[in-house]
């Protein structure tokens, strides 16, 4: 049962609960949730049904009377795995099932969970959880599974998202993610789950298209409402330093898309955001993300705690809430007070950390195979990023939907391509469009281009400075 985000919100809630157990459930296992909803659970317990939680997030207050509360996050846990997404918690749930299960049934046929790392790694790397640690070996696993094309679904996803060259941790978070996403966010909240269960390739190609066409669309919705928010937002940062924290919202804006147009709105302000949907009765569904060093999680934890919002929860990098209209302004200036100092003082501090230099003709496949080895590479575990001082920028060009394809040549005639990933209408864009044809510096990481079966080396370019 996958609850709708936009008519129930997210979690379990206490109708959903009682519908499931009139329908004959024993047992309701919460996954990715249920830490912090103990209304919900009591609901569940009083209707006759036992609750498993198994989550990672932050807890906000006393744990739900449930049978099992299995959390890395709980203050009274040792583990040291704080950092797991969900799917990594139920992962390990079921490997020490199986573990019990061998002892009693000696005879019976272990399952193979090693095969389902692919969807492991595909929710670890989608969660933006740090790799490192158990983390880092499931998507290296799953990675390898995933390339094995053994699921339908995934097999399916990564037709139409048209990639042709060996499964990444950028495929699974900018292509293949963001599709299987997109039935929740404007469509049917199951599809995700059916293509990745399905072991039918008609059944696996058709919803993979379904789910190609709300990406479409979702991208279209998120173009328009993101404009709106980020007039919102220039303006209350055209004053000084402006907020601590950028809070947007729309009366017209889709509940369902609210966390994306929050993460645009983080990289474009530096800061930590908010996007809030609110609906024809004055209540928004709101989502937040943070920068690095700043608990997102912890500040909705205590807005709840001081009466400021509905509800609301999270961890350190991401945070979802429910907002009356009429507790907007106090809201903000909660915000405003409790995070000020914190997130200013990260943008001073902030800078942006270079691992080496080269020039064009030092990019190498060789380098790059060196450099893989030490991957896969996302948050937490960065990959290394390089400055090429001096180049000329011969070339710089829009690409795709908000791209940038740019050439860099070497004081030594030698050349590479390079791509600024969402870079159009960014000060990063704005810079490499009006220095066409000047040197430049240029800050960013190696990466494989596939095109017509060859592999090259490009440069994926994240700042640069005129030399």
């Amino acid at each position: 049962y996958i609850p709708d985000r936009i008519f129930e919100g997210y979690g379990p809630n206490p109708e959903a609960m009682r519908d499931l157990i009139s329908r004959g459930a024993k047992l309701i296992v919460t996954v990715d949730c249920g830490t912090n909803s103990a209304t919900s659970i009591d609901a569940a317990k009083q209707a006759g049904a036992d609750v498993v939680v198994l989550d990672h997030h932050q807890v906000g207050g006393p744990l739900p009377v449930a049978n099992a509360v299995v959390n890395p996050n709980r203050e009274d846990d040792l583990s040291g795995q704080g950092h797991l997404c969900a799917a990594g918690v139920v992962f390990l749930c079921l490997v020490q099932t199986a573990k019990i299960l061998r002892s009693r049934l000696s005879e019976a046929a272990p399952p193979d969970l090693l095969s389902l790392l692919d969807l492991v790694a595909l929710a670890t790397v989608c969660d933006v959880v740090p790799l490192t640690g158990v983390n880092r070996a499931f998507v290296v696993k799953g990675l390898q599974v995933a390339r094995q094309q053994r699921s339908e679904g995934l097999a399916a996803l990564s037709r139409v998202s048209r990639i042709g060259e060996p499964i990444s941790t950028f495929h699974l978070a900018y292509l293949i993610g963001p599709r299987i996403n997109a039935g929740g966010r404007i469509g049917d909240a199951a599809l995700g789950s059916r293509l990745l269960a399905t072991d039918d390739p008609v059944e696996a190609g058709t919803i993979a298209e379904t789910l190609d066409r709300l990406n479409q669309e979702r991208q279209q919705m998120e173009l328009e409402m993101l404009a709106e928010a980020r007039t919102e937002a220039d303006a209350e940062l055209a004053g000084g330093n402006g907020p601590a924290i950028v809070v947007t919202a729309g009366q017209t804006w889709h509940p369902g898309i609210v966390g994306l147009l929050a993460s645009r709105l983080k990289d474009h302000a530096r800061r930590p955001a908010f996007a809030i949907a609110f609906n024809a009765n004055g209540v928004g569904t709101g989502s937040g993300r943070s920068v690095s060093g700043f608990d997102l999680g912890r500040l909705v934890r205590e807005a709840a705690d001081a009466g400021l919002i509905v509800k609301g929860g999270g961890h350190g990098m991401a945070a979802g809430i429910t907002v009356e209209r009429a507790g907007l302004g106090a809201l903000r200036a909660f915000f405003e007070e409790r995070a000020a100092a914190d997130v200013f003082r990260l943008q001073d501090e902030e800078s942006l950390a270079i691992d080496g230099a080269l020039a064009a003709e030092g990019a190498t496949l060789s380098l790059l195979d060196a450099l893989e080895q030490a991957g896969p590479f996302g948050a937490g575990h960065v990959a290394p990023v390089f400055a090429l001082p001096r180049h000329r920028l011969t070339d710089a060009r829009p690409v795709g939907t908000n791209h940038i394809r740019a050439e860099l040549q070497s004081q030594s005639g030698g050349r590479i391509q390079a791509i600024a990933f969402r870079a159009v209408d960014t000060a990063l864009g704005e810079f490499l469009f009006r220095n066409r044809g000047k040197t430049v510096h240029v800050a960013g990481s190696l990466s494989g281009n596939y095109w017509n079966g060859n592999r090259t080396v490009q440069f994926r370019i994240t700042d640069a400075a005129l030399a």
